[in-house]
């Protein structure tokens, strides 16, 4: 009963626009609200030291044919890394999503699914 309590607690709203009708989705696990975060999260990288010159070295490694490998290895990493170094560090977990969008947009370039539109998943 607790559990149930406490979902309910965080329990958001988010509208989605679907052709001309807009669904309210009462998310059961904050995801609106970690969404969000996560666009911060990516959105602060652009900001560090290794964006100089408006190149990330994640770029060239993309370039070289090697993105996918590199994502998937620094999804294990930081997975494995979650809960040892720094704790349960957040930061962790925030990359493993970061570099799991990359893979996604690495199969789109490669799979010919270039600027593919939101998918029905039902």
């Amino acid at each position: 009963m607790k559990l149930v309590r406490k979902l309910v607690k965080r329990k958001t709203s988010c509208h989605m626009a679907m052709s001309n009708k807009v669904k309210i989705i009462n998310y059961k696990f904050n995801e609106g609200r970690l969404c969000e975060e996560l666009i911060a999260y990516i959105n602060s990288t652009y900001d560090e030291h290794y964006s100089e010159n408006k190149f990330q070295a994640t770029e060239f490694i993309m370039d070289g044919g090697h993105g996918e490998g590199f994502c998937l290895g620094n999804i294990l990493k930081y997975a494995q890394r979650y809960g040892k170094k720094d704790g349960y560090n957040r930061k962790d977990l925030l990359k493993v999503l970061h570099y799991a969008i990359m893979a996604l947009y690495v199969h789109d370039e490669e799979q010919g699914n270039k600027y593919e539109t939101f998918r029905t998943y039902n």
